[in-house]
């Protein structure tokens, strides 16, 4: 038997988004926090609003291009317009083998220098790297014209051990 693989304690951070506004604004904050080489992974169903979130990241980052869900390229890459990391949206839906594949899309850019957004991507980048920020987008239950979101930030590993994600609450 294989001794378990050791999980670093999770930092954790709740919050409930009202509108699609404060979920573009969420991700605004969350760009402050964020570095070269991170991997963000976000999880919610269609329409929780990952993309709405990547957009703002995007915008939070100063990348260029419109932030749209990548969808039917698997990954697309907004260069930034400044001095800032790129942001790499990618969308592991169609992904079989996980993020092997990644490196097999000839990004025109080198993961460990940008900003790296995966929706759809339990289960195929976990072994990418121990420090990555699982971002949790759940519909509120009930009605479903409803734009209330709960998001559930979990940050993991050495990397996030000490962030403030409590500045994104505010």
């Amino acid at each position: 038997m294989e001794a378990p693989h050791h999980q670093a304690p999770a930092n954790v951070l709740k919050i409930t988004i009202n509108s699609p506004e404060q979920m573009g604004e969420l991700g605004r904050r969350l760009a402050k926090l964020l570095r070269p080489g991170d991997l963000v992974m976000l999880t919610g169903e269609l329409g929780a609003g990952k993309t709405t979130l990547t957009r703002g990241l995007g915008e939070g980052l100063g990348v260029r291009g419109a932030v749209t869900s990548p969808t039917f390229v698997i990954a697309r890459v907004h260069p930034p317009l400044g001095a800032g990391p790129a942001l790499v949206h990618v969308d592991a839906y169609r992904l079989g083998g996980g993020l092997d594949e990644m490196e097999d899309l000839d990004l025109d850019v080198s993961l460990p220098e940008s900003v790296v957004v995966v929706e759809w991507g339990e289960g195929k980048v976990e072994e990418l790297t121990d420090d990555r920020l699982h971002v949790v987008i759940h519909r509120a239950v009930g009605d479903t014209t409803d734009e209330v979101r709960d998001v559930t930030l979990t940050g993991l590993g050495e990397r996030w051990t000490d962030a403030d994600l409590a500045s994104l609450a505010a």
